[in-house]
């Protein structure tokens, strides 16, 4: 059963230079206790689906229901069964971990003995008990995302919004949100994430959308995703550009593509079928021919390489959705 379920949505956005549809018939769902994670650049609509969804946005046309409840028609319910963590923590720096929460839970009427015990609790979970009575505003960016995430949960809800939980945290704490959000899950949330990572959806993910343009272009699980794309790479980098020619040459042979060539010469790559198979024939022709490499090696696609298949160009950032103003 779906418990997240978005159909037709459409939201027009004021911009400079005219009117921004940042969402152009937009349809979404997940099933109870999975993942659904919305991929896409800055501008796609990622963000203005999650405010739809969380009741902080009316669409201009289309339905959203959350466990069965019309998002426009009753938004109080909705409110009482999500969560939402966006973009950027949203904490009130002067106050300490503890404080924060326990504000989150006094705002959602639980008095103040049970808004402390959640607070304590949270605090527990999240592995911030040496920091708990400290101001947030000393703060690493990886601990406030993890009290943002925690003011997220104080109502325990059914269904949790998490919108690029990890953009701008360093790897130890991206990671380490990775671990918080799967233990989620394991207890039976329904996640609905955004992110520009393809890395990110492909850890956490049980199903993937492709937002561009304010539509789902494609979706899928990750492994399906990156079969559109052929698996792999084959990339070297050169000694002496000098030797790009012949080194095409040879990556034309064992690739499944057009062979790239970045704007020094010295770095080539192509897609291939089969990655450690192709790797190994064009590192032995490469050898024969006398060709030194400062490197060689195989990875798997990226979120550009995905859009670059899927809409004709790389994932660059549009107009952020946040700096658009809705359309009167």
């Amino acid at each position: 059963m779906d418990i997240i379920e978005a159909r037709s949505l459409v939201k027009t956005y004021r911009a400079k230079g005219g009117r921004v549809h940042a969402l152009d018939g937009l349809d979404l769902h997940a099933p109870e206790g999975t993942v659904e994670a919305l991929l896409g650049p800055n501008g796609a609509g990622k963000t203005t689906v999650v405010k739809i969804l969380a009741t902080l946005v009316r669409p201009d046309s289309g339905t959203a229901v959350i466990d069965g409840i019309d998002v426009l028609k009753d938004p109080k319910a909705v409110r009482r069964i999500i969560g939402v963590s966006g973009q950027y923590a949203a904490v009130d720096e002067n106050l300490t971990g503890f404080e924060n929460l326990e504000m989150v839970g006094r705002l959602y009427h639980l008095g103040t003995r049970r808004a402390r015990a959640r607070a304590g609790e949270l605090i527990e979970l999240f592995d911030l008990a040496e920091a708990q009575n400290r101001p947030v505003k000393g703060f690493s960016g990886g601990m406030r995302r993890r009290i943002d995430l925690a003011g997220a949960l104080v109502i325990r809800p059914r269904v949790l919004f998490l919108d690029e939980p990890t953009t701008g945290l360093d790897p130890r704490s991206r990671l380490a949100m990775w671990d918080v959000i799967k233990n989620l899950v394991a207890d039976g949330t329904t996640l609905l994430l955004t992110t520009q990572y393809l890395e990110e959806a492909d850890q956490l993910a049980d199903h993937i959308s492709v937002v561009d343009g304010g539509r789902v272009i494609a979706d899928g699980t990750a492994d399906a995703l990156k079969a559109q794309i052929g698996g792999h790479r084959v990339e070297v980098t050169l000694v002496h550009a000098r030797d790009a020619a012949a080194v095409q040459t040879i990556l034309e042979r064992f690739g499944a593509g057009q062979v790239s060539r970045s704007s020094e010469g010295r770095s080539l790559g192509v897609r291939v079928d089969n990655g450690p198979e192709a790797l190994h024939g064009v590192l032995g022709e490469v050898t024969r021919a006398g060709v030194a490499l400062h490197d060689a090696g195989i990875r798997r696609p990226t979120l550009d390489d995905v859009f670059l298949k899927l809409t004709g160009h790389v994932a660059v950032a549009s107009a952020p959705e946040d700096e658009l103003e809705e359309a009167l």
